[in-house]
């Protein structure tokens, strides 16, 4: 098999270096322009001039065909796809670790059930705010600088949280939980990098794959902090300046993780910076499809801006749901079931794997399922499962429910409707904007989901305090019931944008 030069003969393009007469994509700069259908975006390799460079000084072959040749079936970057996966995955565990040691702490501290959802609540209060930002960023300084820059933010909050015991603030706990949340607040740009490495008609199972990595951050590592919990409660070592307890190990452990993590990215990881994409001429389908995405609706917006606002209420929807348990989970099934903290992140931790494999199995049921088919599947079982505990009388009440009634409900939540329902989402919005840059777009989708873990654990808080916590389950089943009336009702403008 040689490799020979083949210039342009039509269309004016530059010449591009062919095997056995098949044109290499991308091209030897890994510039990966728009492929008709595939919609690919045009990004450039930060390091392959240099490459380019050292390769013709030698007068040795090009860079590997291996390393440069990529189907409509795979990715552009499999190793920055590896990195982007511990870059999200260290990102959701300072979430999930720290889930069956918050209530405690926030009791220790002196707060109740509203400031335990004020706690929660900062976190993505961080996210919102620094993940627009680093949309931005991702566009005009490239992948590589935006994520090293957030991940040591991520390391520096890790650290602050582990004195957080010994400082007795709980104002210092929403401090540190802010800073956790904007070194985390990467979600859209990890995105945007998976949507720009992918092929549209896959697009889904990869973001579902990472998906899956985020998932299990915060729903199955969950198990590390019951365990760290467990093994140090009532015990307390110090190294030095460095404590030790309950309260901070899992602090450290995320420390360690997130310093590991920046070491991998300012080695390993490939620098991209989007440019703008090459024009080709739109095929008879994109045509029909940006026509229908330019028109005008009865309230002054296009078809386009509205199909993205709705899937930003859907992100709101089922992360606010989620985001409630993540406040009320542990409180509910001590005084509903009689669960000790540790017990009750195990379950939450069990379910979570079950959601990761759920997730993984998305390449399957898209060959069978649409998007809207899964997202209106996931939230009905979703709300279905937080309905079941609205009949539940508290063990002050007298009640013996028995524990396998909030397992299933778990199971429902976290195991099969949330991780489904709301993968789909994700992959859905990626869909509809298509070529254009994801960065900033992604960003924002993020923040909504980040608005909504701040609005609906305060909303929770307040009403479990205040109220009932069973009344927190009837308002997030009726949430959930009209998004997935939204939805039915959009289906056909949802689909044609997203095809």
């Amino acid at each position: 098999m040689e490799l020979t030069e083949q210039g342009s003969n039509s269309g004016g393009g530059g010449d591009a270096p062919v095997v056995d007469e098949t044109p290499i994509f991308p091209p030897l700069s890994s510039t990966y322009s728009n492929v008709d259908d595939n919609h690919y975006v045009k990004m450039e390799d930060g390091d392959a001039n240099d490459q380019i460079e050292k390769s013709n000084s030698h007068n040795s072959q090009p860079l590997s065909i291996a390393n440069s040749v990529m189907t409509a079936e795979g990715l552009a970057d499999p190793i920055g796809f590896l990195i982007i996966c511990c870059v999200v995955l260290i990102g959701d565990m300072n979430r999930g670790v720290v889930f069956p040691i918050m209530w405690p702490l926030v009791q220790e501290l002196g707060g109740d059930a509203v400031w335990l959802g004020y706690a929660v609540g900062a976190f993505s209060f961080g996210r919102i705010i620094a993940s627009p930002t680093l949309g931005k960023w991702s566009i005009e300084f490239g992948y590589s600088k935006t994520l090293v820059g957030s991940t040591t933010t991520m390391l520096i909050a890790c650290l602050m949280f582990a004195q957080v015991y010994r400082v007795n603030s709980l104002y210092y706990l929403l401090f540190t939980q802010i800073m956790l949340g904007v070194g985390s607040a990467t979600l859209g740009v990890t995105r945007a990098f998976v949507a720009e490495i992918t092929a549209t008609r896959q697009r889904t199972v990869y973001i579902a794959l990472l998906t899956a990595v985020q998932y299990g951050g915060f729903t199955v590592t969950p198990l590390f902090g019951a365990l760290l919990m467990y093994a140090l409660q009532d015990n307390r070592y110090e190294v030095g300046f460095i404590v030790i307890d309950q309260y901070s190990a899992a602090a450290y452990f995320m420390a360690l993780l997130s310093a590991a993590t920046l070491a991998v990215l300012m080695t390993k990881f490939q620098n991209r910076n989007r440019t703008k994409p090459t024009k080709r001429k739109a095929s008879s389908r994109t045509s029909e499809r940006d026509e229908l995405a330019d028109r005008t609706m009865f309230c002054g917006i296009t078809v386009y801006d509205a199909a993205l606002l709705g899937c930003m209420l859907l992100n709101v929807s089922t992360k606010g749901s989620i985001g409630s348990f993540e406040t009320l989970g542990i409180s509910f099934a001590q005084s509903h079931f009689n669960l000790e903290p540790e017990t009750a992140g195990m379950i939450v931790s069990a379910n979570g794997m079950i959601g990761v494999i759920a997730l993984l199995s998305m390449g399957q049921l898209g060959k069978y399922f649409t998007d809207i088919q899964m997202i209106v599947g996931g939230m009905t079982v979703c709300a279905v499962g937080i309905i079941s505990f609205s009949a539940l009388q508290s063990v002050e009440d007298g009640a013996d429910n028995a524990t396998w009634k909030y397992f299933l409900g778990i199971f429902m939540i976290y195991g099969v409707g949330y991780p489904i329902g709301h993968t789909a989402v994700i992959g859905l919005f990626s869909k509809i904007v298509g070529r254009r840059a994801q960065g900033t777009l992604q960003g924002w989708f993020a923040s909504a989901g980040s608005l909504a873990r701040i609005l609906f654990p305060i909303m929770s808080g307040y009403i479990a305090q205040f109220d009932d916590i069973t009344t927190v389950f009837k308002v997030l089943f009726g949430i959930l019931a009209l998004s997935n009336f939204f939805v039915a009702v959009s289906s056909p403008t949802l689909t044609a944008l997203s095809t």
